[in-house]
């Protein structure tokens, strides 16, 4: 085949590649010297399905075609575009194949050679998403994929309950652990770790012939050996534990433990929630929230899904809340009486980036009394919103936050909110609705949040009028396209020339998802998880449902991206993304993400638009 001899259509292309202006020209000189040219006919193949992330290939001149015919896909590059490894199709090229659409003109890399170039400049990898900086890290399994049961390396150490504490812990010198399983009749009883032979009985100076269910664990945490491993670090994460025990149904099957963990994938949200349960001041935990970034940079580098990220970004949130909580109380004395300390918003739905202000509320017990418990409550939610403040977490423009009278207030009084909201849906109203439904129990009672849900549900479903008023409330975020069907960017103001991811693609569908949850009484806060309730309760089909998915997913790994490109460049994410940014590839899948979303907007004014009248 003809090979093109000129460098200068390459290095023109490179130029003006995205992912190399961060580079000086000898930088991007060395990229040019690994290149390999290629010419091509229209119609050749140049990549069958499963060898597509083999190479990144940069098409200089033609057309290239990009088919997946098991998903009907079809999508035409232009020149200028990046594709395969480390590009569009995002972790999906083993469906994908590439033909050439007419007469054209190739660079390609092999994959050893971009991840070696990425490891040299790490700002280029913030592009190359899910291309691995490192041949090590390449070379690690994904825990989104891996189940638990690849990790086990040896079989459950077990013990009865009436082992003495001195032989369990002979026995974990012996078998050199720092964990033991206690069970009895084949199930799973408690669980003892190194930590708690020195704490609970080294520490307490108890007889070590006393049995070892006294300072076990008992019912401890536990995980489906079936279950990805991304679980078992969301589940250490979030509880702040570091072994876990694994089930094979009723049988235990052994145990994983956070270093296991480590040392599959470089990015351990256990080990920086673990920080944060070890700092007193809360100087301390601005210093660890500040490494959230890094977390966020290393996830989108590593391919993780939006899903998974917004889950581990939130567990640390929801650590740093906790901890605040404990040195809130550590300083003003024990709490008089029960609370529930919720959040709302992007929180409460584990859908946070690295970028967000906060949003909670306090639900006290109805025995709560003003002139009793009020300075109390006052000075602890300040505590702590000033200190998730410090952590980065600014405080809510719109003042929605415990340290507020208003949202610090007994169980009571909550019910009556919700009860007004939707008996008089106006527009303060439905906002307030918006913020509020999605709401989890960080801390303290979660029956005093769970029962308020079940009780407002029972006034939304079916509620014609008042569903009627929150997707007309939902359609003053519309995605941004034109008359004719194009992406429409801001045309004036500071973010001229870009779209707002969050507020014109991630916060439809999140507002969607939360009138479908409204519709079916579902309890579901997660928009991923409440997508897949209303499809199973048919308040929206399951192609609806399953599109929405992708298109959720697809915005908000956009979302991450762009901001883990910005803060390696130092600058202030945002979710202002000029199309520029985007290949070819991906700005067909932009478009068929908002057309899904309008569609779907267009059928709920439909459904409910008579019911206002």
């Amino acid at each position: 085949m003809p090979r093109t001899d000129s460098p200068d259509p390459l290095a023109a292309a490179l130029s003006r590649l995205p992912a190399l202006q961060s580079l000086d020209a000898a930088a991007r000189a060395e990229w040019a010297g690994h290149f390999k040219l290629q010419a091509a006919r229209a119609g050749d193949t140049l990549a069958a399905p499963g060898q597509l992330a083999s190479r990144l290939w940069l098409l200089l001149s033609g057309s290239v075609n990009l088919l997946a015919p098991a998903r009907a896909g079809l999508v035409t590059l232009q020149p200028g575009a990046l594709f395969g490894h480390g590009a569009p199709p995002f972790n999906d090229a083993a469906h994908w194949s590439a033909q050439a659409g007419s007469d054209c003109e190739l660079a390609w890399l092999a994959a050893a050679d971009v991840m070696a170039l990425c490891a040299a400049q790490p700002l280029v990898g913030c592009h190359l998403a899910p291309a691995h900086t490192s041949a090590t890290e390449l070379s690690q399994p994904n825990l989104l994929t891996t189940p638990v049961r690849a990790l086990l390396k040896r079989e459950p150490i077990t013990v009865p309950p009436t082992i003495s504490i001195r032989e369990a812990a002979q026995l974990m010198c012996e078998r050199r652990v720092s964990s033991v399983l206690i069970v009895e009749r084949e199930h799973l009883f408690g669980l003892v770790t190194d930590r708690d032979l020195r704490n609970r009985a080294l520490a307490a100076g108890l007889d070590s012939a006393r049995p070892i269910h006294e300072i076990a664990t008992i019912a401890p945490f536990s995980i489906a050996i079936n279950s990805p491993a991304f679980d078992a670090q969301l589940l250490m994460a979030r509880h702040n534990i570091h072994h876990v025990p694994v089930l094979d149904g009723q049988r235990v099957a052994g145990m994983i433990t956070a270093t296991d963990l480590a040392e599959q994938h470089s990015t351990s949200a256990v080990f920086l929630v673990g920080d944060v349960y070890r700092q007193t001041e809360i100087e301390g935990l601005a210093r660890v929230a500040a490494r959230v970034k890094q977390l966020q940079q290393n996830l989108a580098a590593a391919g993780a899904s939006a899903y998974s990220s917004g889950h581990i970004i939130t567990a640390v949130t929801d650590a740093l809340t906790c901890r605040l909580l404990q040195l809130g109380e550590a300083r003003f004395g024990a709490a008089p009486l029960d609370y529930a300390w919720v959040a709302a918003g992007s929180q409460a739905r584990n859908e946070q980036s690295a970028k967000t202000d906060q949003d909670n509320g306090l639900i006290l017990d109805d025995r709560y009394d003003e002139a009793e418990h009020g300075s109390y409550f006052k000075q602890l939610t300040r505590f702590v919103c000033d200190g998730l403040d410090t952590c980065g977490y600014v405080h809510c423009p719109g003042e929605m936050m415990a340290m507020t009278d208003r949202w610090r207030q007994p169980r009571r009084r909550w019910l009556q909110y919700f009860r007004g909201w939707t008996q008089e849906p106006e527009p303060k109203a439905l906002m307030l609705t918006c913020v509020f439904f999605d709401m989890r129990c960080i801390a303290g009672r979660a029956e005093l949040m769970d029962g308020l849900r079940r009780e407002v549900l029972a006034q939304t479903r079916g509620n014609g009028i008042f569903l009627a008023h929150m997707v007309a409330n939902a359609l003053t975020h519309r995605p941004p396209l034109g008359l004719f069907g194009g992406i429409s960017v801001a045309r004036s103001g500071e973010h001229r020339g870009t779209i707002d991811l969050k507020h014109s693609g991630i916060v439809p569908i999140v507002d969607l998802a939360r009138v479908y949850a409204l519709a079916g009484g579902h309890e579901a806060v997660n928009t991923h998880e409440r997508l897949l309730v209303a499809a199973d309760s048919q308040e929206i089909s399951e192609r609806g449902a399953h599109d929405l998915r992708d298109a959720l997913e697809f915005l908000a790994a956009l979302r991450i991206r762009h901001q883990a490109w910005q803060i390696a460049r130092g600058v202030a994410a945002d979710n202002f993304l000029a199309l520029d940014e985007l290949s070819n590839f991906e700005r067909s899948q932009l478009k068929d993400a908002f057309d899904v979303v309008q569609t779907l907007q267009d059928v709920l004014t439909q459904r409910y638009g008579g019911a206002r009248l």
